[in-house]
């Protein structure tokens, strides 16, 4: 009986902290309720701008839409005296220069992240980082000024004696006295991005585990070996998040390419030549827009650069999975 009677005790004081422990949970189950619905308001309020800001586009873009359809893409008419509107060579002049500063930034922004993490002290890395966080942060109308000023000459200098020398390539083949075009709006586009690759890309590199670093160097591998095949592998997926923040501001910049570009509707055909982007060509032409079909126009340019920005997103985002699951898509 004293068996049984010990098993009922037992029995009782389980389920009384049972209760108590349900009871806790309870408590706590409600304040996890509440910062989960709060979180997911947020959430879906982000959510809700993004699909606003889409539908805002779309009305406002709509009588272009129906005026010029699909054609509006492929066209290589501005004409808004005969009210004859398309965007094909913004679309190829944002995406040329945006990708040439690609080339031109990513080398230096990876090395210097590389140098920054791994060969330079430790009590040193805030003094050499700090320079580099602040030009991330520099206003684009600064660097638009600066590129005007400065390095336009530069660049001019640059061209005449391409042009002198390697006339005969059909990419130095062109107006090179101008100094505005192709080549500086990149140029200006790699110093813009150069800093948030590298600011991020040092972040990154730093979360590489010493000890994986280490072992490498401990069976013999130099220092180089260490980095290329265990730091660089094991950040790619970050490192290619960052290029690819780059490249987003590189798409959107405005005021800094509007400066150095030239602001030409015409079809590149060399890195000299006069070019306008999307963005550049919306803030340059949205004030002189005098009837609703150019104005329209206009938001439809804002349109396809928002779709083309989303593209390159979920792009991004499929080859970051690919990476994450270890197989590099590209080479596939």
């Amino acid at each position: 009986m004293s068996d049984q009677t010990h098993a009922i005790d037992s029995a009782f004081s389980s389920a009384s902290a049972a209760k108590i422990v349900h009871h806790d949970m309870r408590v706590i189950n409600v304040g996890d309720r509440i910062f989960y619905r709060v979180t997911q308001a947020f959430a879906l309020t982000v959510i809700f701008l993004a699909l606003l800001l889409v539908l805002d586009l779309f009305r406002g873009a709509w009588e272009a839409i129906q005026t010029f359809g699909l054609k509006f893409l492929v066209g290589t008419t501005w004409d808004p005296v005969k009210r004859e509107f398309s965007t094909l060579p913004t679309i190829i002049g944002t995406l040329v220069k945006a990708f040439i500063a690609l080339l031109l930034a990513v080398p230096i922004s990876i090395g210097s992240a590389v140098f920054i993490s791994f060969y330079i002290p430790k009590s040193l890395r805030p003094i050499i980082s700090y320079p580099i966080e602040l030009l991330a942060g520099v206003p684009s109308i600064v660097f638009g000024l600066w590129g005007l000023f400065v390095m336009v000459p530069v660049i001019r200098a640059v061209q005449i004696w391409l042009k002198a020398n390697f006339g005969w390539f059909f990419l130095f083949n062109g107006p090179a006295v101008y100094g505005v075009g192709v080549l500086s709006g990149s140029v200006i586009l790699a110093i813009m991005i150069t800093p948030i690759i590298t600011a991020i890309s040092r972040d990154i590199l730093l979360t590489v585990p010493r000890p994986q670093v280490e072992g490498m160097l401990a069976l013999g591998a130099t220092k180089w070996e260490a980095i290329w095949k265990v730091a660089l592998p094991y950040a790619r997926v970050g490192l290619f998040g960052a290029v690819i923040l780059g490249l987003g501001r590189a798409i959107g910049e405005t005021m800094a390419v509007t400066m150095v570009g030239g602001n030409s509707f015409d079809l590149i055909h060399s890195l000299f030549d006069p070019v306008h982007s999307m963005a550049s060509q919306i803030a340059s032409e949205f004030t002189e827009a005098t009837y609703s079909l150019y104005v329209s126009s206009l938001i439809y340019v804002g349109l396809i650069l928002f779709g083309i920005t989303i593209i390159i997103s979920l792009c991004a985002q499929f080859l970051i999975w690919r990476l994450s699951k270890g197989r590099v898509a590209v080479f596939e």
